[in-house]
Protein backbone atom coordinates (compact mmCIF):
# COMPACT_ATOMS: atom_id res chain seq x y z
CA UNK A 1 0.00 0.00 0.00
CA UNK A 2 1.28 3.50 -0.84
CA UNK A 3 2.07 6.06 1.84
CA UNK A 4 -0.98 8.08 0.84
CA UNK A 5 -3.13 4.96 1.05
CA UNK A 6 -1.79 4.16 4.50
CA UNK A 7 -2.43 7.73 5.61
CA UNK A 8 -5.99 7.53 4.27
CA UNK A 9 -6.62 4.31 6.18
CA UNK A 10 -5.26 5.81 9.41
CA UNK A 11 -7.36 8.94 8.91
CA UNK A 12 -10.45 6.83 8.27
CA UNK A 13 -9.93 4.82 11.47
CA UNK A 14 -9.21 7.92 13.54
CA UNK A 15 -5.63 6.96 14.37
CA UNK A 16 -4.33 10.32 13.12
CA UNK A 17 -6.03 13.50 12.02
CA UNK A 18 -6.29 17.26 12.16
CA UNK A 19 -8.77 19.20 14.24
CA UNK A 20 -10.58 21.17 11.54
CA UNK A 21 -13.54 22.04 13.76
CA UNK A 22 -11.43 23.48 16.58
CA UNK A 23 -9.71 25.89 14.16
CA UNK A 24 -12.89 26.81 12.30
CA UNK A 25 -12.62 30.52 13.20
CA UNK A 26 -9.35 30.66 11.26
CA UNK A 27 -11.01 29.14 8.18
CA UNK A 28 -14.00 31.47 8.53
CA UNK A 29 -11.63 34.45 8.71
CA UNK A 30 -9.69 33.35 5.62
CA UNK A 31 -12.93 32.81 3.68
CA UNK A 32 -14.32 36.19 4.70
CA UNK A 33 -11.08 37.91 3.65
CA UNK A 34 -11.07 36.18 0.23
CA UNK A 35 -14.77 36.89 -0.26
CA UNK A 36 -14.36 40.58 0.57
CA UNK A 37 -11.48 40.81 -1.90
CA UNK A 38 -13.67 39.20 -4.59
CA UNK A 39 -16.55 41.59 -3.88
CA UNK A 40 -14.22 44.61 -4.02
CA UNK A 41 -12.88 43.33 -7.35
CA UNK A 42 -16.43 43.02 -8.68
CA UNK A 43 -17.35 46.52 -7.46
CA UNK A 44 -14.20 48.26 -8.75
CA UNK A 45 -13.38 46.43 -11.98
CA UNK A 46 -16.68 44.76 -12.79
CA UNK A 47 -17.14 41.79 -15.12
CA UNK A 48 -15.94 41.94 -18.69
CA UNK A 49 -19.08 40.67 -20.36
CA UNK A 50 -18.68 38.90 -23.68
CA UNK A 51 -20.30 39.85 -26.92
CA UNK A 52 -23.04 37.28 -26.37
CA UNK A 53 -24.31 39.37 -23.43
CA UNK A 54 -23.66 42.88 -24.78
CA UNK A 55 -24.45 42.46 -28.44
CA UNK A 56 -22.10 43.42 -31.29
CA UNK A 57 -20.33 41.82 -34.22
CA UNK A 58 -17.76 39.09 -34.83
CA UNK A 59 -15.64 39.35 -37.97
CA UNK A 60 -13.60 36.40 -39.26
CA UNK A 61 -10.88 37.08 -41.82
CA UNK A 62 -9.59 34.66 -44.50
CA UNK A 63 -6.92 32.10 -43.65
CA UNK A 64 -3.19 32.77 -43.35
CA UNK A 65 -3.40 36.47 -42.64
CA UNK A 66 -0.07 38.30 -42.48
CA UNK A 67 -1.33 41.06 -40.15
CA UNK A 68 -0.46 40.69 -36.46
CA UNK A 69 -3.01 40.51 -33.68
CA UNK A 70 -2.01 43.87 -32.15
CA UNK A 71 -2.07 45.61 -35.53
CA UNK A 72 -5.49 44.19 -36.38
CA UNK A 73 -6.77 45.25 -32.98
CA UNK A 74 -5.69 48.82 -33.69
CA UNK A 75 -7.44 48.77 -37.10
CA UNK A 76 -10.67 47.45 -35.55
CA UNK A 77 -10.73 50.04 -32.76
CA UNK A 78 -10.09 52.89 -35.20
CA UNK A 79 -12.83 51.65 -37.55
CA UNK A 80 -15.47 51.11 -34.84
CA UNK A 81 -14.59 53.54 -32.06
CA UNK A 82 -15.04 50.66 -29.58
CA UNK A 83 -12.71 48.25 -27.81
CA UNK A 84 -11.92 45.17 -29.89
CA UNK A 85 -10.73 41.66 -29.03
CA UNK A 86 -8.66 39.90 -31.69
CA UNK A 87 -7.71 36.21 -31.58
CA UNK A 88 -5.58 34.28 -34.07
CA UNK A 89 -7.14 30.93 -34.90
CA UNK A 90 -5.35 27.69 -35.73
CA UNK A 91 -5.72 28.09 -39.51
CA UNK A 92 -4.14 31.56 -39.46
CA UNK A 93 -7.41 33.51 -39.72
CA UNK A 94 -8.28 36.30 -37.30
CA UNK A 95 -11.40 36.51 -35.13
CA UNK A 96 -12.33 40.11 -34.33
CA UNK A 97 -14.97 40.84 -31.67
CA UNK A 98 -16.41 44.32 -31.33
CA UNK A 99 -19.12 44.85 -28.73
CA UNK A 100 -21.73 47.60 -28.66
CA UNK A 101 -22.20 48.15 -32.38
CA UNK A 102 -25.44 47.81 -34.34
CA UNK A 103 -26.27 46.31 -37.71
CA UNK A 104 -26.12 49.66 -39.49
CA UNK A 105 -22.48 50.33 -38.63
CA UNK A 106 -21.19 46.78 -39.07
CA UNK A 107 -21.07 47.02 -42.87
CA UNK A 108 -18.96 50.18 -42.73
CA UNK A 109 -16.60 48.62 -40.17
CA UNK A 110 -16.28 45.55 -42.39
CA UNK A 111 -15.29 47.70 -45.40
CA UNK A 112 -12.73 49.66 -43.34
CA UNK A 113 -11.19 46.45 -42.02
CA UNK A 114 -10.95 45.05 -45.55
CA UNK A 115 -9.04 48.13 -46.70
CA UNK A 116 -6.65 48.09 -43.72
CA UNK A 117 -6.00 44.36 -43.98
CA UNK A 118 -5.81 44.51 -47.80
CA UNK A 119 -8.37 41.77 -48.42
CA UNK A 120 -11.64 41.57 -50.30
CA UNK A 121 -14.56 42.64 -48.08
CA UNK A 122 -16.61 39.70 -49.36
CA UNK A 123 -14.05 37.31 -47.84
CA UNK A 124 -14.60 38.69 -44.32
CA UNK A 125 -17.42 36.83 -42.57
CA UNK A 126 -19.56 38.93 -40.20
CA UNK A 127 -21.83 37.49 -37.48
CA UNK A 128 -24.09 39.95 -35.67
CA UNK A 129 -25.42 39.51 -32.14
CA UNK A 130 -28.27 41.78 -31.06
CA UNK A 131 -28.36 43.18 -27.50
CA UNK A 132 -31.84 41.73 -26.90
CA UNK A 133 -30.51 38.24 -27.57
CA UNK A 134 -27.67 38.89 -25.12
CA UNK A 135 -30.20 39.96 -22.47
CA UNK A 136 -32.12 36.74 -23.00
CA UNK A 137 -28.94 34.68 -22.55
CA UNK A 138 -28.12 36.56 -19.32
CA UNK A 139 -31.65 36.12 -17.94
CA UNK A 140 -31.65 32.40 -18.76
CA UNK A 141 -28.31 32.01 -17.02
CA UNK A 142 -29.59 33.68 -13.84
CA UNK A 143 -32.79 31.63 -13.96
CA UNK A 144 -30.82 28.40 -14.33
CA UNK A 145 -28.58 29.33 -11.40
CA UNK A 146 -31.57 30.21 -9.18
CA UNK A 147 -33.42 26.98 -10.04
CA UNK A 148 -30.26 24.97 -9.34
CA UNK A 149 -29.86 26.58 -5.91
CA UNK A 150 -33.49 26.00 -4.94
CA UNK A 151 -33.38 22.34 -5.97
CA UNK A 152 -30.12 21.82 -4.08
CA UNK A 153 -31.54 23.25 -0.86
CA UNK A 154 -34.75 21.20 -1.15
CA UNK A 155 -32.85 17.97 -1.86
CA UNK A 156 -30.40 18.42 1.03
CA UNK A 157 -33.19 19.37 3.43
CA UNK A 158 -35.02 16.15 2.54
CA UNK A 159 -32.01 13.83 2.33
CA UNK A 160 -30.26 15.22 5.42
CA UNK A 161 -31.70 18.20 7.35
CA UNK A 162 -32.17 21.94 6.98
CA UNK A 163 -28.92 22.79 8.79
CA UNK A 164 -26.89 20.83 6.27
CA UNK A 165 -28.87 22.40 3.44
CA UNK A 166 -28.11 25.87 4.81
CA UNK A 167 -24.40 25.08 5.22
CA UNK A 168 -24.18 23.71 1.67
CA UNK A 169 -25.97 26.80 0.34
CA UNK A 170 -23.50 29.10 2.10
CA UNK A 171 -20.60 27.07 0.67
CA UNK A 172 -22.02 27.35 -2.86
CA UNK A 173 -22.46 31.14 -2.54
CA UNK A 174 -18.87 31.26 -1.26
CA UNK A 175 -17.64 29.39 -4.36
CA UNK A 176 -19.63 31.54 -6.82
CA UNK A 177 -18.48 34.81 -5.24
CA UNK A 178 -14.81 33.82 -5.28
CA UNK A 179 -14.94 32.56 -8.88
CA UNK A 180 -16.71 35.65 -10.25
CA UNK A 181 -14.39 37.90 -8.22
CA UNK A 182 -11.35 36.22 -9.79
CA UNK A 183 -12.89 36.84 -13.22
CA UNK A 184 -13.25 40.53 -12.40
CA UNK A 185 -9.69 40.84 -11.06
CA UNK A 186 -8.09 38.92 -13.95
CA UNK A 187 -10.24 40.60 -16.60
CA UNK A 188 -11.23 37.44 -18.45
CA UNK A 189 -14.26 37.68 -20.70
CA UNK A 190 -17.54 36.26 -19.41
CA UNK A 191 -19.23 34.13 -22.07
CA UNK A 192 -21.83 31.34 -22.09
CA UNK A 193 -18.87 28.99 -21.60
CA UNK A 194 -18.20 30.75 -18.30
CA UNK A 195 -21.77 30.10 -17.17
CA UNK A 196 -21.42 26.42 -18.08
CA UNK A 197 -18.19 26.28 -16.07
CA UNK A 198 -19.89 27.86 -13.05
CA UNK A 199 -22.74 25.35 -13.09
CA UNK A 200 -20.21 22.52 -13.46
CA UNK A 201 -18.14 23.54 -10.44
CA UNK A 202 -21.28 24.00 -8.33
CA UNK A 203 -22.21 20.39 -9.00
CA UNK A 204 -18.69 19.24 -8.14
CA UNK A 205 -18.61 21.30 -4.93
CA UNK A 206 -21.98 19.89 -3.91
CA UNK A 207 -20.79 16.33 -4.53
CA UNK A 208 -17.75 16.83 -2.30
CA UNK A 209 -19.92 18.33 0.44
CA UNK A 210 -22.52 15.55 0.28
CA UNK A 211 -19.80 12.91 0.72
CA UNK A 212 -18.80 14.45 4.05
CA UNK A 213 -22.42 15.02 5.09
CA UNK A 214 -23.32 11.39 4.37
CA UNK A 215 -20.47 10.19 6.58
CA UNK A 216 -21.51 12.65 9.29
CA UNK A 217 -25.15 11.55 9.15
CA UNK A 218 -24.18 7.90 9.51
CA UNK A 219 -21.78 8.47 12.40
CA UNK A 220 -24.13 10.73 14.41
CA UNK A 221 -27.03 8.29 14.39
CA UNK A 222 -28.34 7.99 17.97
CA UNK A 223 -25.57 10.29 19.15
CA UNK A 224 -27.44 11.38 22.29
CA UNK A 225 -27.44 7.81 23.61
CA UNK A 226 -23.74 7.97 24.44
CA UNK A 227 -21.52 10.21 26.54
CA UNK A 228 -18.19 9.69 24.86
CA UNK A 229 -18.08 12.14 21.94
CA UNK A 230 -19.57 15.54 21.13
CA UNK A 231 -21.14 16.39 17.76
CA UNK A 232 -18.15 18.53 16.77
CA UNK A 233 -15.72 15.70 17.46
CA UNK A 234 -17.66 13.29 15.27
CA UNK A 235 -17.94 15.98 12.55
CA UNK A 236 -14.17 16.33 12.69
CA UNK A 237 -13.83 12.55 12.28
CA UNK A 238 -16.08 12.71 9.20
CA UNK A 239 -13.86 15.33 7.57
CA UNK A 240 -10.69 13.38 8.29
CA UNK A 241 -12.13 10.07 7.11
CA UNK A 242 -12.97 11.56 3.68
CA UNK A 243 -9.97 13.92 3.46
CA UNK A 244 -7.73 11.80 1.23
CA UNK A 245 -10.66 11.03 -1.07
CA UNK A 246 -11.41 14.76 -1.42
CA UNK A 247 -7.76 15.56 -2.14
CA UNK A 248 -7.48 12.78 -4.73
CA UNK A 249 -10.63 13.73 -6.62
CA UNK A 250 -9.72 17.43 -6.58
CA UNK A 251 -6.19 16.89 -7.87
CA UNK A 252 -7.36 14.49 -10.59
CA UNK A 253 -10.01 17.00 -11.70
CA UNK A 254 -7.64 19.99 -11.61
CA UNK A 255 -4.88 18.44 -13.74
CA UNK A 256 -6.76 18.40 -17.09
CA UNK A 257 -8.36 21.77 -16.32
CA UNK A 258 -4.89 23.22 -15.64
CA UNK A 259 -3.81 21.86 -19.02
CA UNK A 260 -6.68 23.72 -20.69
CA UNK A 261 -5.97 26.95 -18.81
CA UNK A 262 -2.18 27.20 -18.83
CA UNK A 263 -1.23 25.23 -21.96
CA UNK A 264 -4.29 25.64 -24.17
CA UNK A 265 -5.07 29.22 -23.17
CA UNK A 266 -1.63 30.52 -22.26
CA UNK A 267 0.90 28.75 -24.49
CA UNK A 268 -1.21 27.99 -27.56
CA UNK A 269 -3.20 31.20 -27.35
CA UNK A 270 -6.55 29.46 -27.57
CA UNK A 271 -8.43 32.27 -25.87
CA UNK A 272 -11.85 30.66 -26.04
CA UNK A 273 -10.63 27.89 -23.76
CA UNK A 274 -10.02 30.47 -21.04
CA UNK A 275 -13.75 31.17 -20.77
CA UNK A 276 -14.54 27.80 -19.25
CA UNK A 277 -11.14 26.65 -17.93
CA UNK A 278 -10.61 29.56 -15.49
CA UNK A 279 -14.05 29.13 -13.91
CA UNK A 280 -13.45 25.38 -13.60
CA UNK A 281 -9.96 25.76 -12.12
CA UNK A 282 -10.89 28.38 -9.52
CA UNK A 283 -14.26 26.79 -8.78
CA UNK A 284 -12.90 23.27 -8.26
CA UNK A 285 -10.27 24.53 -5.82
CA UNK A 286 -12.79 26.74 -3.99
CA UNK A 287 -15.33 23.89 -3.87
CA UNK A 288 -12.87 21.48 -2.28
CA UNK A 289 -11.90 24.14 0.26
CA UNK A 290 -15.48 25.05 1.16
CA UNK A 291 -16.62 21.45 1.65
CA UNK A 292 -13.86 20.86 4.22
CA UNK A 293 -13.35 24.23 5.88
CA UNK A 294 -16.77 25.90 5.58
CA UNK A 295 -19.72 23.53 5.17
CA UNK A 296 -18.99 20.90 7.84
CA UNK A 297 -17.71 23.31 10.55
CA UNK A 298 -20.82 25.44 9.94
CA UNK A 299 -23.05 22.37 10.39
CA UNK A 300 -21.26 21.62 13.67
CA UNK A 301 -21.88 25.17 14.89
CA UNK A 302 -25.56 25.01 13.97
CA UNK A 303 -26.07 21.57 15.53
CA UNK A 304 -24.31 22.39 18.80
CA UNK A 305 -26.64 25.36 19.21
CA UNK A 306 -29.46 22.84 19.76
CA UNK A 307 -30.45 22.28 23.41
CA UNK A 308 -30.00 18.50 23.20
CA UNK A 309 -26.50 18.87 21.71
CA UNK A 310 -25.61 21.39 24.40
CA UNK A 311 -26.78 18.92 27.03
CA UNK A 312 -24.77 16.15 25.36
CA UNK A 313 -21.63 18.28 25.37
CA UNK A 314 -22.07 19.01 29.09
CA UNK A 315 -22.45 15.30 29.85
CA UNK A 316 -19.38 14.40 27.79
CA UNK A 317 -17.21 17.08 29.41
CA UNK A 318 -18.49 16.19 32.88
CA UNK A 319 -17.70 12.51 32.37
CA UNK A 320 -14.22 13.34 31.12
CA UNK A 321 -13.61 15.63 34.07
CA UNK A 322 -14.72 12.86 36.42
CA UNK A 323 -12.43 10.39 34.68
CA UNK A 324 -9.54 12.86 34.92
CA UNK A 325 -10.16 13.39 38.63
CA UNK A 326 -9.98 9.62 39.13
CA UNK A 327 -6.67 9.49 37.27
CA UNK A 328 -8.11 7.70 34.21
CA UNK A 329 -7.44 8.72 30.59
CA UNK A 330 -10.00 11.29 29.45
CA UNK A 331 -10.91 9.29 26.32
CA UNK A 332 -11.20 5.96 28.13
CA UNK A 333 -14.78 6.48 29.27
CA UNK A 334 -17.01 3.69 28.05
CA UNK A 335 -20.05 4.79 26.02
CA UNK A 336 -23.56 3.86 26.92
CA UNK A 337 -24.43 0.32 25.90
CA UNK A 338 -27.16 1.45 23.52
CA UNK A 339 -24.56 3.37 21.49
CA UNK A 340 -21.69 0.99 22.07
CA UNK A 341 -21.17 -0.20 18.49
CA UNK A 342 -21.63 3.19 16.87
CA UNK A 343 -19.38 5.01 19.32
CA UNK A 344 -16.23 3.18 18.35
CA UNK A 345 -16.89 3.80 14.67
CA UNK A 346 -17.58 7.46 15.39
CA UNK A 347 -14.43 8.18 17.35
CA UNK A 348 -13.14 11.67 16.44
CA UNK A 349 -9.80 12.06 14.73
CA UNK A 350 -7.10 13.62 16.85
CA UNK A 351 -3.52 14.52 16.18
CA UNK A 352 -1.28 11.56 16.96
CA UNK A 353 -2.23 7.98 17.73
CA UNK A 354 -5.22 7.46 19.94
CA UNK A 355 -5.39 5.17 22.93
CA UNK A 356 -6.39 1.70 21.89
CA UNK A 357 -8.89 0.22 24.36
CA UNK A 358 -8.65 -3.43 25.28
CA UNK A 359 -10.67 -5.64 23.01
CA UNK A 360 -14.10 -6.40 24.39
CA UNK A 361 -13.87 -9.90 22.95
CA UNK A 362 -10.60 -10.77 24.65
CA UNK A 363 -11.08 -13.78 26.91
CA UNK A 364 -14.80 -13.98 26.19
CA UNK A 365 -15.89 -17.50 27.09
CA UNK A 366 -12.57 -18.29 28.77
CA UNK A 367 -12.20 -17.43 32.49
CA UNK A 368 -8.45 -16.83 32.26
CA UNK A 369 -8.65 -14.90 28.96
CA UNK A 370 -5.59 -16.82 27.72
CA UNK A 371 -5.20 -18.74 24.52
CA UNK A 372 -5.46 -22.53 24.76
Amino acid sequence: MSKLGKLGARLHHGEVGYDFIKNRKIWYGISILITITAIVGLAVRGLHMGIEFQGGAVFTTPKNMSASVSQTETYAEEASGHDAIVQKLGDGSLRIQIAGIDTGTSDQIKDDLAKDLKVDAEKINADLVGPSWGDQIANKAWQGLAIFMVLVVIYLAIAFEWRMALAAFVALIHDITITTGIYALVGFEVTPGTVIGLLTILGYSLYDTVVVFDSLKEQTKDITKQTRWTYSEIANRSINSTLVRSINTTVVALLPVAGLLFIGGGVLGAGMLNDISLSLFVGLAAGAYSSIFIATPLVADLKEAEPRMKALKKRVLAKRAQAGAQGEPAQASVPDEAYDDEAEDAAPAVVGPRNQPASRNRGRGRPSGKRR
